[in-house]
């Protein structure tokens, strides 16, 4: 399983936009093959900062992500919305029985 934690740091003017148009990129990620979450979550302690976590399958379902149409879409339209760039972190790991 792989786990991925995208955090963006979103310029507030445009916040309200960002919200809206990331809303294609959540649907269409988690119709993928291999998805099991996708979710975006707000940073509560910094202001407009979100982290995107993702868990996938395998690296394979990741690759795929990457070169799907709506995720490149994204990283396009990204660059009008962030004041930084993109950070992002990917971790290997498995659930925890018990």
């Amino acid at each position: 399983m792989i786990i991925v934690h995208a955090s963006m740091q979103v310029d507030p003017a445009k916040e309200e936009l960002f919200l809206k148009e990331i809303k294609s990129l959540i649907a269409a990620s988690r119709n993928e093959s291999g998805n099991r979450s996708y979710d975006l979550y707000k940073n509560t302690e910094k202001e407009n900062s979100f982290t995107m976590v993702e868990i996938w399958q395998d690296q394979a379902a990741v690759a795929s992500h990457n070169g799907s149409e709506h995720f490149k879409a994204f990283l396009g339209m990204a660059k009008q919305y962030l004041i930084s760039p993109l950070e992002v972190k990917a971790f290997s790991g498995e659930p925890l029985n018990g």
